[in-house]
């Protein structure tokens, strides 16, 4: 449409005056610039190394031209890393060998329109910038290299995608390749930068930050990624917001109070102005007179250091996530000192014919040019990031494995069998570079495309400073580092961390509400965000060791919750032992009653012939006082750590012992009553008295509890436990009976003895004689039956060491009041009163 407006004037004046009226040619005054150096082949750059302050708009009223207010930001850098890669590839003499690959540079200032003219230039392909015209020069175009913003890279993409040129584009992350087949993104995976973020902030216990991201696709995915990554890990955004390019950040509106709460900013930019968000922000706070910010940033390492130091002031103290250079690890980041001349290098010309739609200024690379000294070509590598660099050497490796290949690109000309070897088209390219892709996998360059395409690298965690001098730089402070496995390793040195002026160089404080102590638990209170949270106590029996514990935790069996709840301590290891003054005065009694009944025993067979002995049948005396004996001293199997051995004897001796002391009260019983009633004439119950009975009764009854025992140790037999559950804070060492029913199946067949015992000599109390052992023996057995039926309710409702104490106890007062009411009597006989020791005495009736 421009053309046919230029062309309008031009016919008009030849038919009116026939004849020729010359075209006044209107330089634009701009700053527009194609760097360029022929080759067989080109690779075309879209960079910008000045950004517009100013453009006029086309106007139908005059001639139109271009007048553009371009403002440099010192980077130039860009040009140069682009001119040092192809020179790199032309010297490297196993790439492309007898192949020059040239270049053309356009400068397009970050400006959409000047974009648009450059890549109408670029694809008219001859001077005349006519689209879809080919004016008799070739540019042997193979592939373009753009450095631009999403929406500008998008618009790049959709203009190369009509002719199927490679788009090697670092300027926007590609979310549908279906949309975009011939775009390949050399951007950086930015999975591993979020979860560097994510790390960063987990460090430093930030949880309420607030994010900033650009308002464009790639903000949009930077924030659908993070923000369930940070709720992932319980950190909450107090707010969001997006930025519009080239706008006032908060216009219409001002920032909220909720800005002023927030300490520490997340912020996703890929805008040439991302870094003037951070001083109309910084300089909102200053005015405010508010506390000091940190920003972490991503995406701004390619012109945060060409500031001058009172914008630069506004980023001190903050963070970047800045990608590793393959010249290896840099301990700071410096603005690079490239040579101001390097423009030198070129020869610039302009021209612009009257049908162009645009004109720009050519700058051809002269011939025999001195490299520049290594220092400032690493310095420019490192800003760039080796993404330009990179690119470049993909490119030149697809075109090598092109000419290569075995499959070599021959196309039929003019049918029949003639063949001729024609020039790569651009077209032609995209499986060879697919090809490079996937091998990069296995390259051992610190710098490689992931299966996804993305460039998987290392970033450096820097910090900005801003020294005393006004110097400033990025002082590396952590990494971020691929691994074998899908982590990454994550790396940082705090203690040397320059904070924020306005922080009082101190770490600040990014969270909703105040840390959880131990002791204590998070608690989320309804209708707020999951980081602004209550602090509710730990419950009885739980701990929580850590501050902002998620919820409180029960301690190993071994340990229980120190007052605090803060920790766990190990359990008091508790049983009856001989230290407890409960043991010992146990131990005590059991020796004193030993003692007693040795003492007994020794009375009985020192005094053996007397009357009162022989009355009371002296064998089932001796046969009981030996099983009172030993029931005191079983005892001590019951005092002292549980052992094995001890486990197994204590209950099986208790029983069987104690049954035989029952059986022998019983055989004695019924010889009383057998012995009463066989002195009636012609009582035939004469013939079952003597000693034969007495030994059937205690044998037999014995026999029947040790068949109970032996029973009880093959079935489940008893064996040392430890009890952590029953009493708080105590482990309670302890003989598990194996079988509960066992033991109280001993338990009972001795209850049922005693009944029995009970019975006969309730029964037999009254008979006659001045000495009736059978007295005794009721009231022995009462003794020993109230001890026992109290035993068992005692017994189940006690824990740990006062649950064996009770059964010490039981065993020692039954046995002591058998000992008392039935051997007590007679020794007062033999010793204090032995002139009742007599025949007549005892069978004197009263």
């Amino acid at each position: 449409m421009i053309a046919l407006l230029l062309l309008l004037p031009l016919v008009t004046c030849g038919m009116q005056q026939k004849a020729k009226c010359s075209l006044n040619l209107i330089r634009d005054i701009n700053y527009a610039v194609n760097y360029y150096r022929p080759g067989n082949h080109l690779i075309s750059g879209i960079v910008s190394s000045k950004f517009i302050g100013n453009r006029l708009p086309f106007t139908f009223s005059k001639t139109p031209f271009n007048f553009v207010d371009a403002y440099a930001n010192k980077r130039g850098w860009q040009i140069l890393s682009l001119l040092l890669a192809v020179q790199d590839v032309n010297h490297n003499p196993r790439i492309l060998p007898n192949t020059t690959l040239g270049y053309s540079i356009y400068e397009t200032h970050f400006d959409g329109r000047t974009t648009s003219d450059a890549l109408t230039d670029l694809l008219a392909g001859g001077k005349l910038n006519i689209p879809n015209y080919t004016c008799g020069r070739q540019k042997k175009l193979l592939a373009v290299l753009e450095r631009g913003e999403s929406d500008i890279s998008m618009h790049i993409a959709g203009m190369l995608g009509i002719y199927k040129i490679p788009q090697l584009s670092s300027g926007f992350v590609l979310h549908d390749k279906k949309q975009s087949p011939y775009v390949n993104c050399m951007v950086p995976n930015e999975a591993a930068q979020y979860d560097g973020v994510v790390e960063l902030l987990l460090h430093f216990r930030w949880t309420w930050v607030g994010l900033f991201a650009s308002d464009n696709d790639n903000g949009e995915k930077f924030l659908s990624t993070l923000t369930p990554l940070m709720s992932k890990r319980e950190i909450c955004a107090a707010f969001t917001e997006r930025v519009q390019r080239k706008t006032s950040l908060w216009f219409p509106h001002e920032p909220s109070a909720m800005w002023r709460q927030v300490n520490v900013f997340v912020y996703y930019t890929d805008s040439q102005y991302g870094f003037y968000v951070i001083i109309e922000v910084q300089y909102f706070f200053e005015r405010t007179q508010t506390g000091g910010k940190v920003w972490i940033t991503t995406g701004l390492q390619d012109n945060i250091l060409f500031y001058e130091t009172e914008a630069f002031r506004h980023a001190h103290g903050s963070l970047s996530f800045v990608m590793k250079t393959k010249k290896g690890a840099k301990k700071d980041y410096y603005e690079p000192k490239a040579s101001a001349s390097w423009h030198e290098a070129f020869g610039c010309s302009y021209s612009k014919h009257a049908l162009s739609v645009r004109s720009w200024r050519k700058c051809r690379e002269k011939e025999n040019q001195m490299l520049l000294p290594q220092e400032e070509i690493e310095g420019i590598h490192s800003q760039d990031s080796y993404i330009t660099y990179y690119s470049v050497q993909v490119v030149a490796q697809a075109l090598n494995a092109a000419y290569s290949s075995r499959s070599k690109r021959r196309l039929m000309v003019g049918g029949g069998d003639k063949m001729e070897l024609q020039s790569l088209q651009p077209w032609q390219l995209h499986s060879f570079l697919k090809e490079v892709q996937v091998s990069s996998n296995t390259s051992t360059d610190s710098q490689h495309l992931d299966e996804n395409g993305a460039l998987a690298i290392d970033f450096d965690i820097v910090n900005w400073v801003l020294f005393p001098n006004n110097s400033h730089a990025g002082v590396k402070i952590g990494s971020i580092e691929r691994q074998k496995s899908s982590n990454l390793k994550f790396t940082i040195s705090p203690e040397t961390i320059v904070w924020p002026t306005l922080c009082k160089k101190t770490m600040p404080h990014a969270r909703c509400t105040k840390s959880c102590c131990p002791g204590f638990a998070k608690k989320i209170q309804e209708g707020k965000p999951p980081c602004c949270y209550d602090c509710a106590p730990c419950s009885e029996g739980t701990v929580s060791t850590q501050e902002d514990a998620n919820e409180c935790t029960k301690c190993p069996e071994d340990q229980h919750p120190n007052k605090e709840q803060d920790h766990c301590v190990p359990k008091a290891i508790t049983f009856l032992s001989y230290e407890d003054y409960l043991g010992i005065l146990l131990a005590s009694f059991a020796l004193l009653f030993s003692s007693t009944t040795g003492c007994i025993l020794g009375i009985f067979m020192k005094y053996n012939e007397t009357p009162l002995v022989k009355a009371n049948n002296r064998d089932l005396s001796y046969i009981l006082l030996f099983s009172l004996l030993l029931c005191f001293l079983s005892s001590f199997l019951f005092i002292g750590r549980p052992r094995k051995v001890t486990c197994l004897l204590r209950q099986m001796v208790f029983s069987i012992v104690f049954s035989s002391a029952i059986s022998s009260v019983l055989a004695k019983t019924i010889t009383v009553v057998l012995a009463f009633l066989a002195t009636k004439p012609g009582n035939r119950l004469r013939k079952w008295l003597g000693k034969s009975l007495a030994n059937s009764i205690v044998i037999s009854c014995s026999t029947v509890q040790v068949v109970i025992c032996t029973i009880w140790l093959g079935l489940s037999p008893p064996f040392p436990d430890s009890d952590m559950s029953s009493l708080t804070g105590v482990i309670i060492l302890q003989c598990n009976e194996g079988s509960v029913a066992m033991f109280y199946a001993a338990l009972g067949y001795m209850g049922f003895l005693a009944a029995i015992c009970f019975t006969v000599a309730f029964l037999a109390r009254k008979l006659p004689g001045a000495f009736n052992e059978a007295k005794l023996i009721t009231f022995s057995m009462l003794v020993f039956c109230s001890v026992w039926v109290s035993f068992v309710p005692t017994y189940l409702s006690t824990k740990g060491k006062y649950m064996v104490a009770v059964q010490v106890f039981s065993i020692l007062a039954s046995s002591a009041g058998l000992l008392g009411c039935i051997f007590m009597p007679k020794c007062y006989i033999i010793i204090l009163k032995p002139e009742l020791n007599t025949k007549e005495f005892l069978t004197a009736k009263k």
